[in-house]
């Protein structure tokens, strides 16, 4: 099918896809806040059954969280695919007062709109094209809108990793990077490390007490040697606390590390060296918790196919479509540990993600609809 019907009825369709987008925005809804999350989810099981297309709508409750939303559409017989989306941001209720919704050019403002509110409206756009043109998809659509994906998934990823034994493929709807689709994401682990020394009078006997802070100090030079930046490596240690108070020895310390990297060996790798620390002070003791949060979402062949397929489907309306690889995760990262082949960041083109200048760019709505729509008519 020619693209022009299809982009044109998405440009006809600006102002109503605006307010949309205007109106979930404006429920703030960070993660853990479960009134909110049960607020845009209530918007959206309306918003998705009012699109006319055949489907049907669940709300799984996550404990502390919210809810997160699962929808079928188009049921078919066979592998169908899979998108993924989050309905939860980063930004803290009252942060709208600082970057409210506003279109200022071409550049439409909001908290959460690039990542990514604005593309859970992209999705629904696009099945009310199909309800409304008569026509259905190649293949089953699965949409999972997860309450907590920013802060790691952890009610969201077994309800993931079950809609993607269906899938053929997986779409992403998280912001594109410049326009770009995501082809590669670096896995990350979580770590922290505790210190267990033996506290002592600093001033009257400091020689019978064992430093948990000097001993952390010393892992903290070891754990950065496990750096390798040309395996795309990376590990970080990100906060440290430590001590009681300022006569005493310190009896404790704790450090976040924060790890990324691209191959699941380096995953192994990093864990089992923070595993295997050893005290420098024999009297002290090291403790480990954490672990990897996300695999790598690698760049397969399988990835590279479906990428190029989406790049050639855009150039039949001039549509340049780029990709990239990054060190951010997503929940794509889970899908991809299971073998399914996954095209990330396919949210419209915008900036400032997790910023008080989140935008999206109003020109290119109704082109990355129209890409999302021919990748399903071709399935």
């Amino acid at each position: 099918m020619k693209p022009s019907p299809i982009l044109d009825f998405y440009k006809d369709r600006e102002s109503q896809i605006l307010e949309s987008i205007r109106e979930l925005v404006e429920i703030e809804s960070p993660s853990f806040d479960v009134g909110q999350s049960i607020r845009v989810v209530d918007l959206l099981e309306l918003a998705f059954l009012s699109t006319g297309a055949d489907l049907a709508v669940e709300r799984i409750s996550a404990s502390g969280a919210g809810e997160h939303l699962l929808i079928t559409a188009f049921k078919q017989d066979g592998p169908g695919v899979l998108f993924l989306g989050h309905t939860d941001t980063v930004h803290p209720i009252g942060t709208a007062m600082k970057n409210p919704t506003r279109i200022e050019g071409d550049k439409f403002y909001g908290c959460g709109i690039f990542d990514m509110k604005a593309n859970i409206v992209l999705m629904l756009e696009m099945l009310r094209y199909f309800a409304e043109s008569g026509i259905r998809p190649a293949s089953q659509i699965d949409i999972m809108l997860s309450c907590d994906e920013e802060v790691g998934s952890a009610t969201g990823r077994p309800i993931i990793e079950a809609a993607a034994k269906n899938a053929s493929h997986c779409f992403v709807f998280e912001p594109s990077f410049e326009g770009k689709v995501k082809t590669g994401r670096k896995g990350t682990g979580i770590f922290t490390v505790k210190t267990h020394g033996l506290p002592a009078h600093a001033g009257l006997e400091p020689e019978k007490g064992a430093s948990a802070i000097l001993e952390m100090s010393r892992q903290v030079e070891k754990i950065h040697l496990l750096n390798d930046q040309s395996n795309g490596t990376s590990v970080n240690v990100c906060t440290i606390s430590g001590g009681t108070t300022t006569n005493v020895i310190p009896e404790y310390a704790q450090a976040s590390v924060h790890v990324r990297f691209t191959k699941g060996s380096e995953a192994d790798r990093v864990a089992k060296a923070l595993a295997e620390l050893t005290p420098f002070d024999p009297r002290i003791s090291v403790e480990l918790l954490g672990g990897v949060n996300r695999p790598p979402m690698e760049r397969s062949p399988e990835v590279a196919a479906l990428y190029e397929r989406a790049r050639i489907m855009a150039s039949t309306f001039d549509y340049e479509l780029g990709e990239t690889q990054v060190g951010g995760a997503s929940d794509g990262n889970f899908v991809a540990a299971l073998g399914v082949p996954v095209l990330d960041g396919l949210g419209i083109a915008g900036d400032g993600a997790h910023t008080l200048h989140e935008h999206i760019l109003v020109s290119d709505i109704a082109k990355r609809a129209t890409l999302v729509t021919l990748l399903m008519l071709a399935d």
